[in-house]
């Protein structure tokens, strides 16, 4: 009889493969109230290290962290209309607090543009206080009707980022730096996703914003994810809190504001983008773990091989954990550790001790072969350099082969629906076209211009919608 597979394969069921990895891999749990999610080790190393790296590009894109309350005065909501308007089917409002009715509901932090801004009316005065540039690290909530772990829960974690500015050029500019100098360097040199960078259309937009710029992966099955966005807000926020400064020539004038956000959904677009069958591939560059030395057997000299190992491996650099737990079969650590995706197994025996090398087993390209002890040191670190440019070039051949030119919208349709993207010309398909897009569970990613580049308006001229169905 046939050994029934670890995973549920993605050919057979993608979204079951999807929930059975997270749970094999001991990634994440579902929370006791219903679309939350606990967290657990693993799966919060992968987050602590995608907050180090972001948080590496967000300070140097001169943004400082702060932190903002949980709880938001609902009456702070409503000043801004469009935005209240957009988030109210999600909020989380609290009206009872200490035993009693509170005076005046709180919303929970859906996302934190009213209760920053309130912040920053303060503290701008004049234009010497510009830009004005501010990160938080937080959970938000937002009431998902259809929950899924990692891509959608009532409750998340991310960063977001808020800044002011004198003018709507300079506003316009830094909301792009996020966009290409902060996201994409990491989406793609470090996630190693090949995410294509465009513009939202009016439909799309966020809620309270004049522009919103986009980062979308394409997953495993065909699917877009929107990996993180960047929002020019005009002056929106700005007129409903009030928030002006004293400019140069001592007028009183109206900030330009941007805001920016990735989440906990980046761990769904790394799983989606980079799992197969036999679990979760995990870039180098951002493994928590990049190389886990195992003992087969609990043989003494074994084990102090392996451990000689990880100091040597970890004092050149490189991310490192030993695996001398010889109470458990090797086969099972081995599988687990392959459902976790490290991209790295050096293997130990004793046959291994007699001549001197170790197996090397290698996640992402597949394949084992022996390898010198002493040569592990200097080699492994181009190994993993090598396996993190494959699979960016495997997302990158994914999507190029599953996108598709089309000039209607039955063949775009038809293109998202075989599991593919589409590229279609903005000028003849629409809103009209956006809408009947819509019928079918199709939408527009993002509009881009002929190049490839982001285009400065949603009706430039040669710009391309870029078609799929999505999570």
């Amino acid at each position: 009889m046939a050994k029934a597979p670890v995973l549920t394969p993605q050919a057979d069921d993608f979204p079951r493969w999807y929930q059975d990895l997270i749970n094999k891999a001991e990634l994440a749990d579902n929370g006791p109230v219903r679309g939350t999610m606990v967290i657990r080790p693993y799966g919060y190393g992968l987050w602590e290290r995608m907050q180090q790296e972001l948080d590496a590009r967000i300070k140097e894109a001169g943004a400082q962290n702060a932190y903002f309350p949980l709880f938001i005065p609902q009456s702070y909501l409503t000043r801004e209309a469009e935005h209240v308007e957009g988030f109210a089917p999600e909020l989380a409002v609290v009206t009872h607090g200490g035993g009693k009715e509170l005076e005046e509901p709180v919303v929970v932090r859906p996302t934190s543009e009213t209760i920053i801004n309130a912040s920053f009316s303060k503290w701008v005065q004049s234009y010497r206080d510009l830009p004005l540039l501010i990160n938080q690290w937080a959970n938000v909530v937002r009431w998902e009707m259809r929950p899924r772990v990692f891509l959608r829960t009532t409750e998340f974690l991310w960063q977001e980022g808020h800044t002011a500015h004198a003018t709507h050029e300079d506003a316009r500019d830094y909301a792009a730096y996020i966009h290409k100098e902060v996201y994409a360097d990491f989406m793609v040199n470090v996630l190693g996703i090949d995410v294509v960078l465009g513009r939202k259309t009016a439909s799309e937009r966020f809620a309270g914003a004049i522009n919103t710029l986009t980062l979308e992966g394409m997953m495993g099955d065909g699917k877009a994810l929107q990996m993180g966005t960047s929002h020019e807000l005009g002056q929106n926020f700005a007129k409903a809190f009030d928030t002006r400064y004293l400019s140069k020539e001592g007028k009183q004038e109206l900030v330009w504001q941007t805001s920016w956000g990735s989440s906990t959904r980046m761990v769904g677009g790394l799983i989606m983008s980079h799992g197969d069958d036999s679990g979760l591939r995990v870039p180098p560059r951002l493994a928590p773990v990049q190389v886990v030395v195992l003992a087969i057997k609990g043989d003494e000299a074994v084990l102090a091989k392996v451990r000689e190992i990880g100091d040597r491996l970890k004092a050149a650099g490189v991310r490192v954990q030993v695996d001398d737990r010889t109470d458990t079969p090797f086969g099972r650590r081995a599988v687990d550790w392959e459902l976790k995706g490290v991209p790295v197994r050096v293997e130990v025996g004793p046959r291994d001790l007699e001549s001197g090398t170790a197996m090397l087993a290698r996640r992402i390209p597949g394949g084992k072969e022996p390898v010198a002890v002493d040569a592990l040191a200097a080699l492994l670190p181009g190994v993993l350099e090598e396996d993190q440019a494959l699979l960016l070039k495997q997302s990158r051949e994914r999507r190029e082969s599953r996108t598709s030119d089309v000039s209607t919208v039955e063949e775009a349709v038809e293109a998202a629906v075989a599991g593919g993207w589409a590229r279609i010309p903005w000028a003849d398909l629409g809103e009209e076209g956006e809408a009947r897009l819509a019928e079918h569970a199709v939408t527009v990613r993002c509009l881009v211009a002929e190049d490839g580049s982001v285009p400065d308006t949603d009706d430039a001229p040669g710009n391309v919608a870029v078609v799929a169905r999505a999570y």
